[in-house]
């Protein structure tokens, strides 16, 4: 059963590092770290408050995995009605019956509808969502043996969930995945080895049962190796707190070091036009991040090597993002109008979907856009957004705008 939280937990951590931000991986990711926690908790409900604590882990999978489903529809739905409603329920499932727990799966059927309706892919991760979700909610209502298999074969699917989520995020940004995952795994299941036999080992000497403590120095050492990149950037933030430019540059080396078994080892002519143009839009949303830019299979763009080469710049994953930055923003510049530094005619919408967006880091749709940071070009820009654009409207400018863009960069790089 420790091998299964073992293996839970790192593929929950492995989602949130991937990226924290994105609401699917954030979402599976904390899901799969419930189940863990649900398997360490497992032997500790003889008590009502602990039963309490176990049943809410044992809920968050069909939770989060529902806020999976939705795909950022009925949001406010999800994040309001159904997450702490159903972490209610839960809980109070060892007071009043177990039977309570079957509400956390009354709002899967909606999210899956949901998932189908739009159109959601891959339909496997649906079904392998909700069968997890509802054995989970069955386990409620099993005891003895049969609870402690099928609570831990329940690992078996983790295997494809987990995978699958991460397999259709590397797609969408156009990287590798295989080569990034077995070494986070082996580094992770090393480290867990070596903390957890030693504790495997004073339980044997001693004849006592330590359980509880195998799991938290396993869950401790997987942290430790997937989450090394935030936790030594926490560091940075109090040990260099008086050198900005010294976290930055720390901060762009650690991201560019993760990337680069991410980066997708495809020769670039393999991609036909839609591709190319679905990769250069994702580049275009990592404008200022420089860790995923260099996971972009666009750092192989023949131009790059060729200007490199013209500066005497070494060949290098951090020079080649870098490179790859300014080629975007020299392509973006070019959609530039000639009449000012900003306008709203129709000539003007494909630059200004794409610099202001992009390089500025105006958000026009978001309440977290510090107004008082922009200059006063983006200042009206941002204005303008939020007055006269509609949010869709500027995401049809945007793609149209990369179409270009990618066609630029096939022209510079001499690319049928």
């Amino acid at each position: 059963m420790v091998a299964v939280f073992g293996f839970a937990w790192w593929l929950g951590l492995y989602l949130l590092a991937r990226d924290v931000t994105k609401p699917a991986l954030r979402r599976a990711g904390i899901g799969l770290l419930g189940y863990a926690m649900a398997l360490a908790t497992a032997g500790t409900t003889d008590h009502p408050l602990l039963a309490a604590v176990h049943a809410v882990f044992l809920s968050l999978p069909s939770v989060f995995w529902t806020g999976v489903l939705i795909a950022g529809r009925a949001e406010a739905a999800w994040r309001w009605g159904v997450l702490p409603g159903s972490l209610v329920l839960a809980a109070a499932s060892p007071f009043v019956g177990a039977w309570s727990t079957v509400v956390v799966v009354l709002p899967l059927f909606w999210a899956l509808g949901l998932f189908l309706r739009h159109g959601g892919r891959p339909r496997l991760v649906a079904l392998l969502m909700f069968g997890l979700a509802v054995s989970l909610v069955l386990l409620s209502f099993l005891s003895g043996e049969a609870r402690t298999l099928l609570l831990a074969g329940i690992g078996v699917d983790l295997v494809l969930l987990g995978g699958s989520v991460a397999v259709l995020d590397a797609f969408d940004e156009g990287e590798a995945i295989r080569r990034d995952m077995l070494w986070s795994l082996l580094v992770a299941g090393g480290t867990a080895v070596l903390f957890g036999s030693q504790v495997a080992l004073a339980a044997w000497l001693v004849d006592r049962p330590l359980d509880l403590l195998a799991y938290g120095v396993v869950g401790a050492a997987i942290a430790m190796q997937v989450l090394a990149r935030p936790i030594n950037a926490l560091a940075d933030r109090f040990a260099f707190r008086d050198a900005p430019d010294l976290r930055r540059e720390r901060d762009e080396l650690r991201e560019v070091a993760a990337a680069l078994p991410r980066r997708a080892e495809v020769p670039l002519s393999e991609f036909d036009e839609t591709e190319f143009v679905r990769l250069t839009r994702r580049a275009l949303s990592h404008y200022g991040d420089l860790g995923k830019l260099a996971s972009s299979p666009l750092t192989s763009l023949p131009v790059i090597a060729a200007r490199l080469a013209e500066r005497g710049v070494p060949d290098a994953p951090l020079a080649r993002a870098t490179e790859l930055k300014a080629l975007l923003l020299e392509t973006i510049t070019r959609l530039k109008p000639a009449d000012g530094e900003f306008g709203t005619s129709e000539e003007w919408r494909h630059y200004n979907a794409l610099f202001f967006y992009y390089v500025v880091g105006v958000r026009p749709y978001s309440v977290r856009t510090k107004v008082t940071e922009l200059d006063p070009v983006a200042r009206r820009a941002l204005a303008w957004f939020a007055d006269h654009v509609p949010e869709r409207t500027l995401h049809n400018w945007q793609a149209a705008a990369a179409k270009i863009v990618a066609t630029e960069l096939r022209l510079t790089s001499a690319w049928p």
